[in-house]
């Protein structure tokens, strides 16, 4: 039962054009192809990045945080209250103004102070600027290593310049050990991220961060598993050729180094948009979904590979809008850029705010001996 489904699943037709299959990937005259069970190298590699990764924050991020001026305000902790904690944990960050009110009487504080604990209990939970920081110094490093490794692995390839010939002999073009390395370290190095999103800096698009980690994996293991391995280098080329920018205009960020930022994040921008708008949906897919259907008729492996890329490709999209919103908040009258996808850490001003609006709101009335506050605001932990 279980070999006939194998069989099935595995079946020449479903994954390669027809006249075409797995036997073409064996082996012969020194020509190497790559084969399922190198994908189990992955594992080791994903895990030897967590480990390095330690070593670096520590070894060399910290230092270089020091050097460039990263530094965090201190933070003042909320006091012990088991029963705010408990509304904290199980119900809301953000209560609202009856469960204020509420929880003013049942702890016998005042409504201020309430809101000013519910503060404080939000700032401890947010990362601080030096973990953001270290974790941005890490991909930076791996990003720009990656990009150039990627560029060097590909700068002599006829399918670089003409990318048609990614379809030429195919699926009987031989695995160069460029290419195997460029994949395992690549895919070792996403997967490594899909283990540490728990204790990675959670941002307004973790779930997108999520689906497309998880897209990533799946198109580069099933490019490698099929040989669409050209295809697979430059798409993991264009992916790289924007990370490390981005990365590095965080750390200067979060260093308070604005007008760097601001021409870094700028230069991301226009490579982003360039790479993956551009060149990436134009160019690449274009080669993937279009030009196939000369040579071969559709199949299965077919519609997976590029559904996967279309996934990819929506993300971009929606990562694309909120790049543009950043770059609106450095034109004239804007002093830096600010993550989109991150939230702010609530200050002693927000109280005050807070009460600004109620009063207006209320038209200046105090209700019971307090002031009625609107806590509904948009800010997301």
């Amino acid at each position: 039962m279980l070999s006939q489904l194998s069989e099935l699943l595995w079946a020449d037709w479903i994954w390669f054009p027809k006249g075409h299959g797995w036997a073409d990937l064996k082996d012969h005259d020194d020509k190497v192809f790559p084969k399922t069970q190198d994908l189990w190298a992955v594992l080791p590699i994903a895990l030897c990045f967590l480990v390095i990764r330690q070593l670096f924050e520590r070894t060399v991020a910290i230092p270089l945080a020091a050097l460039l001026g990263v530094s965090d305000k201190p933070r003042i902790p909320a006091p012990s209250n088991p029963v705010l904690e408990s509304f904290f944990c199980s119900i809301s960050k953000h209560p609202s103004q009856s469960s204020i009110d509420t929880l003013s009487k049942q702890t016998g504080c005042s409504v201020r102070q309430v809101q000013r604990w519910f503060r404080r209990r939000r700032n401890q939970d947010r990362p601080s600027k030096l973990k953001k920081f270290q974790e941005a110094s890490w991909r930076f490093t791996f990003y720009l290593l990656a990009f150039f490794a990627g560029l060097a692995v590909l700068i002599d390839k006829p399918w670089f310049y003409d990318m048609k010939q990614m379809w030429e002999n195919f699926p009987k073009m031989p695995l160069l050990p460029s290419q195997y390395w460029y994949y395992m370290i690549e895919l070792g190095f996403y997967v490594s991220l899909l283990f540490s999103v728990a204790s990675d800096v959670k941002r307004k698009d973790f779930k997108e961060q999520i689906v497309h980690h998880v897209a990533t994996i799946l198109l580069v293991s099933f490019s490698w598993l099929v040989n669409y391995i050209r295809a697979g280098t430059l798409i993991m080329l264009v992916h790289d050729a924007a990370d490390y920018l981005m990365e590095s205009a965080k750390m200067f960020n979060y260093a308070g180094w604005r007008r760097t930022c601001n021409f870094i994040f700028t230069v991301f921008a226009a490579v982003f948009i360039i790479t993956r708008l551009i060149i990436l949906p134009f160019w690449i897919i274009h080669t993937t979904w279009v030009y196939p259907v000369t040579l071969y008729p559709p199949f299965f492996g077919f519609y997976f590979f590029n559904g996967l890329l279309f996934v990819l490709q929506i993300l971009h999209i929606f990562w694309a809008v909120l790049i543009l919103r950043m770059v609106v908040k450095f034109l004239p009258g804007n002093d830096i850029v600010e993550d989109e996808r991150s939230d702010k850490e609530e200050t002693e001003s927000d109280d005050e705010n807070q009460c600004e609006r109620s009063l207006k709101y209320q038209n200046g009335h105090v209700q019971n001996g307090h002031i009625h506050l609107n806590n509904n605001h948009n800010k997301a932990d």
